[in-house]
């Protein structure tokens, strides 16, 4: 039997305002150049969750087209934002993409901190990140499929729904489902966990990844968030929300607020402070703190893979990092 090619991917991963989309044009850039290994230059696929939707922009942090250098970005604006869009819908077009880039002799760069996704793509869909839970086997230990497959019901009644009957009389299977459904980097996805968990098993292309990740020290990543957020505010974030939600009001189809909310971070917050909940001090202290929390669960999530290679950007140039993954990448 022959066997399939591997596709090779560049992925640049990391929590929130490490500068992944900045090192990823770079890189592109120095690609496109030196004409690096094979390839004739390089184009980026966002791996990001919410930076899928069209409109939010400022909000998200969306790379805008003067920092895009001229180096093509896919999966930016592709979605409605009033409509959930899936890990499913996210990786069909991300293949889609790869294939289009590899066929113009270019590299794929995947970029993003939705973990998920980024799974999802270069490991298949079993989810291998979310980690074994020893206290919660232990706590389910003994329970009946009955009692287990009701608690899958409240946490995930999509997947309780699609299970199959030898799947739901389980105990084994249905308390990984719930494992699953209770892991914290899933439970705080801007989309919650049923998503992920009603994922069926399409074929799995063979990827070849070379997997770059961002970390900054704490007191200065909590320093970028900081500054990063107040200069989005400065930029017209608030003014970004309120045009989202603006033709709900006169019976257009803009974003009604409990999908606002649904959305999370920016948009759960600016929401609630438009709704006059909280003044626009509360609204940037509380977020801030949430953005941060955030971003530890991004590194409790990317931490359990053992393949990434990290780099403190506030150490290393673009140069330094791609002379470091050159020999795995253009080999």
């Amino acid at each position: 039997m022959t066997r399939e090619p591997t596709t090779k991917l560049l992925v640049i991963l990391g929590p929130t305002a490490t500068g992944k989309s900045d090192l990823a044009v770079s890189l592109a850039k120095m690609i496109e150049k030196e004409k690096r290994g094979s390839y004739s230059g390089a184009e980026i696929i966002s791996a990001d969750s919410r930076q899928v939707y069209r409109g939010m922009n400022i909000g998200t942090g969306k790379i805008t087209a003067p920092e895009m250098r001229g180096i093509p970005h896919h999966l930016l604006d592709v979605a409605d934002p009033r409509k959930q869009f899936s890990v499913i819908e996210w990786k069909k077009l991300a293949e889609r993409s790869i294939r289009d880039i590899v066929a113009r002799g270019k590299l794929p760069i995947i970029c993003g901190g939705t973990g998920f996704y980024i799974d999802s793509l270069i490991h298949g869909n079993d989810f291998t990140g979310v980690g074994a839970n020893e206290e919660l086997r232990k706590q389910l230990s003994g329970r009946s499929a009955t009692d287990l497959f009701d608690m899958l019901q409240k946490l995930d009644p999509i997947r309780a729904q699609k299970m199959n009957d030898s799947d739901s009389q389980n105990p084994r299977r249905l308390v990984r489902a719930i494992e699953i459904a209770t892991d914290p980097c899933i439970q705080t996805a801007p989309h919650g966990p049923n998503e992920i968990l009603t994922i069926e098993s399409p074929r799995h292309i063979n990827y070849e990844p070379t997997i770059i990740g961002l970390q900054l020290p704490d007191k200065d990543l909590r320093k970028r968030i900081h500054d990063r957020l107040l200069k989005r505010i400065d930029s017209g974030m608030l003014d970004e929300a309120r045009l989202l939600h603006k033709t709900v009001k006169t019976g257009g189809s803009g974003l009604s607020w409990k999908r606002m909310d649904d959305l999370g971070l920016e948009y759960r917050f600016m929401a609630q402070f438009l709704q006059g909940k909280m003044c626009q001090t509360e609204m940037t202290e509380r977020l801030e703190i949430a953005i941060s929390q955030y971003a530890k669960r991004q590194m409790t999530w990317f931490k359990r893979n053992k393949e990434i290679r990290w780099f403190e950007t506030a150490r290393k140039t673009a140069g330094d990092i791609l002379a470091a993954v050159s020999h795995d990448l253009f080999r």
